[in-house]
């Protein structure tokens, strides 16, 4: 079974910054992509990272560029982002998936993902 065990979210002041980890188990971790997704509430959920496999490509969406990065451990099965800069229209939810197309973009399943609060 594809599990995925997120974790590092929290409140953080606008300018803050925070690292985000995600397990991965029940498939081979190595052989796949895999995304970060966020969903901000009322709105619709946006990948915003895609790690290949090897972790030596690795595409952003363009409200994250240049602020999160992106990168994986194969031997601890582990993705992570580190997010610098933080705005408040980063709060959201975040979660982890495979997959290598960032055009995708499916929800957090309930009771899944790390919150992220960006706030004064």
């Amino acid at each position: 079974q594809v599990q995925f065990a997120e974790s590092g979210g929290g409140v953080v002041q606008p300018g803050g910054s925070l690292r985000l980890s995600c397990v991965a188990s029940g498939f081979g971790f190595s052989e796949f992509s895999a995304k970060w997704v966020r969903q901000a509430p009322g709105k619709e959920p946006e990948c915003i990272s895609v790690v290949n496999p090897r972790g030596d490509i690795i595409k952003y969406a363009d409200s994250v560029k240049g602020r999160f990065t992106a990168s994986r451990d194969n031997a601890n099965r582990t993705v992570f982002l580190q997010m610098d800069t933080l705005k408040p229209e980063d709060t959201a939810l975040n979660d982890c998936k495979k997959g290598g197309n960032i055009r995708v973009a499916l929800p957090p399943k309930p009771g899944r993902g790390t919150q992220v609060t960006v706030a004064e």
